[in-house]
């Protein structure tokens, strides 16, 4: 099964919670969860599991409303390496079970993705996650995972917005049945203040942040937005309440400029240097 066909009610948005202050981290997906996120996204790289954890278990919602994501850091590829960092993730979130489960990068230069996916369809046939997915693949890399295991990946999340639409990866999910999602969906800022978008917000009373990521929605794609600051978060969830045209959606299409805000390459990127010592 490809799809989130596991998690049928997995809502449009997703909070995500890197870079999140240690001391503010449950306190956020609290008010997250007052104001209506439901679904929360973290890995071992932002060591905050352990916070995620607890505030999903303390949270005043019942845990089958609400959705934890989390990754296999890149050190960790490999069959049974995969499955011993899983435990270490388990452990760290205090949770029965983790909703959706992801590999953070393909890493082909250590050439272990597919025996790391391998890992991953053994955790779903047992239970100790609902769903499984990528995270930054693109389309040889879907390709070999499937082909070697028969398994279409339920999301691959990916860097994604405005100016970097990555529109053949994004029909290759869907041709695949594999959902988007979208980190740094409003492109660290950096296309904010374009006047074509400027212009779409104002004719809509919107904020250029609202109309970067209504943009996304309406083109199939799942958001994962970063914010501890309430006002900001209900200012993101409340864009998806409204519709562009389908020549607003042609004018944002044309800001493509093919260029990731970051500069990571999913063909060559293996590790950052703050991931230096971290045990994931």
């Amino acid at each position: 099964m490809s799809k989130l066909a596991d998690l049928p009610s997995y809502p449009d948005l997703v909070l995500g919670v890197m870079l999140v202050p240690e001391d503010e981290t449950v306190a956020a997906i609290h008010s997250a969860m007052e104001l209506g996120y439901r679904a929360f996204d973290t890995a071992p790289l932002y060591e905050n599991e352990a916070l995620v954890g607890e505030a999903l278990r303390t949270a005043p919602l019942p845990r089958d409303e609400l959705f934890v994501t989390t990754k296999l850091w890149n050190t960790c590829h490999g069959y049974d390496e995969a499955l011993a960092a899983f435990d270490r993730t388990h452990a760290r979130l205090g949770l029965d079970q983790v909703d959706l489960y992801l590999i953070h990068w393909p890493v082909p230069i250590r050439d272990r993705f597919v025996d790391t996916w391998r890992a991953l369809v053994r955790l779903r046939e047992e239970g100790r996650v609902k769903a499984i997915g990528v995270s930054n693949f693109l389309p040889e890399h879907l390709e070999r995972i499937i082909d070697a295991t028969g398994v279409v990946p339920a999301v691959n999340q990916v860097e994604m917005h405005i100016g970097f639409a990555q529109a053949d990866l994004r029909e290759t999910n869907d041709r695949l049945g594999i959902v988007t999602q979208a980190w740094s969906p409003l492109g660290h800022g950096t296309v904010l203040g374009d006047p074509v978008l400027t212009r779409i917000a104002q004719r809509h009373d919107k904020t250029p942040a609202q109309i970067a990521l209504r943009w996304l929605t309406q083109r199939g794609v799942m958001p994962v937005v970063k914010s501890r600051n309430p006002g900001r978060m209900a200012e993101n969830l409340a864009a998806v309440g409204f519709d562009l045209s389908a020549d607003d959606l042609a004018s944002l299409d044309a800001l493509e400029q093919g260029r990731s805000s970051f500069g990571l390459d999913p063909r060559t990127f293996e590790t950052v240097p703050q991931a230096a010592g971290l045990n994931p």
